[in-house]
C-alpha cells in the first residue's frame, strides 16, 4: 500500500443502541466518543440504529406478507390471468 493515502485502520466499538449490543472489531469509521471496553482499554465508540440485535428479519419479528391475497386482489382488479388482448378466448 501507498504510505500516507489510506485511513487509519484501528480498533473500534459499534454499539446498538435499540437492541443494546455492543461489538469490538476493525474499521477506518472515526468518532469523537469513547467507551471502556471489557478489556480495560478504550476505544472509539460509533453508534447505529440497527443491528443483527434490533432487526426484525433477524429476530424474527419480521411481518409475514399476504402474498396469495395481493394476487387474487390484482386478478380481480385487471382480469383473468393468461387472457391478453388480441387472443381468441
Amino acid at each position: 500500500m501507498k504510505s500516507g493515502i489510506h485511513p487509519e485502520y484501528r480498533p473500534v466499538v459499534f454499539r446498538d443502541k435499540a437492541g443494546g449490543l455492543a461489538f469490538l472489531t476493525r474499521s477506518t469509521a472515526t468518532s469523537n466518543h469513547t467507551v471502556g471496553w471489557e478489556d480495560g482499554n478504550t476505544y472509539p465508540v460509533i453508534d447505529v440504529e440497527i443491528s443483527s440485535a434490533s432487526h426484525p428479519f433477524y429476530t424474527g419479528t419480521a411481518r409475514v406478507l399476504d402474498t396469495a391475497g395481493r394476487v387474487e386482489r390484482f386478478q380481480r382488479r385487471y382480469g383473468l390471468a393468461g387472457t391478453r388482448p388480441g387472443t381468441a378466448s
